[in-house]
């Protein structure tokens, strides 16, 4: 009998989940399937859902009549850099707040988790008068720079490190394992799931960046993926294949990367809440 019922509550489950993941994956069959249409059937009204031929136009203008490769190539430094620097910083961030005491070690997370709650708007302007002054604006650098570390990254980590028992950093350290090896050799592969997580959201963050490469970057050298596939996209003319094209080519990192972390996410997401 209990067998019984939780295969009805799963075929129930399934049969809510299934519509809404269609409805989700609406969107992006759309855009793989506009990305091989023709301009032609794009223009027509009513428009059509599916090609009557399919065709690769719209991948061969973005890669060969566009500087799209230079620009996921600046795209992808950008994204590595931004995950290397927080699964670094904001590891190390995390444990030091959440296993070292210290005057003020309350103090300054507190002050860390205020952060998050300044508009990002509201940086934008001393953030673009600082980097100037560092002769940052419009290099790779301007873009990456404010990915190096986050507060929610140090949130993420500091309350997934709440969780490993202190126990075995103890027996690591009566061992003679000094405080950074236990956590590099200890800690740090005990959150790979958090880590996986990180590292999913700053890629999200830094590969889909487009408001503050605006604002610091001006050459088309250093333009990123979201900055460059805006100049398919003008007032009087869209060049709809050639921008789903594009699209499609940004997203499928993006997918890759989720697909090999989303079994982590449920591990960190309740590990991340035990503790306060």
């Amino acid at each position: 009998m209990a067998a019984g019922r939780r295969r009805d509550r799963r075929w129930m489950l399934h049969v809510v989940l299934v519509p809404v993941a269609v409805l989700f994956a609406a969107p992006l069959v759309w855009m793989v399937l506009t990305s091989l249409m023709p301009d032609a059937d794009l223009n027509r009204l009513p428009p059509r859902l599916l090609p009557d031929h399919v065709t690769l136009d719209g991948y061969r203008k973005v890669l060969t009549e566009n500087d799209y490769p230079r620009w996921f190539l600046n795209t992808l430094i950008v994204s590595a850099v931004a995950v290397l620097s927080h699964v670094v910083l904001c590891s190390l961030a995390g444990y030091g707040f959440a296993r070292l005491r210290f005057a003020g070690s309350r103090a300054g997370f507190l002050a860390v988790m205020v952060t998050i709650m300044i508009p990002v708007q509201l940086l934008m302007i001393p953030t673009f008068l600082m980097f100037r002054m560092l002769g940052l604006i419009d290099t790779l650098g301007a873009a990456f720079v404010p990915w190096l570390a986050s507060a929610f990254g140090i949130f993420l980590m500091r309350q997934f490190f709440l969780s490993v028992p202190p126990e075995l950093e103890e027996a690591a350290r009566i061992d003679g394992c000094g405080r950074l090896g236990v956590f590099f050799r200890i800690v740090l592969p005990m959150a790979r799931p958090a880590v996986a997580t990180l590292v999913v959201f700053t890629l999200l963050g830094s590969w889909n960046d487009l408001i503050w490469p605006l604002i610091a970057i001006n050459s088309e050298d250093t333009f990123t993926l979201q900055m460059g596939l805006s100049t398919f996209s003008g007032t009087r003319h869209t060049e709809w294949s050639s921008l789903m094209a594009g699209n499609t080519l940004a997203t499928a990192p993006l997918l890759i990367a989720f697909l090999l972390a989303q079994r982590h996410f449920i591990a960190t997401m309740s590990f991340s809440g035990l503790k306060g």
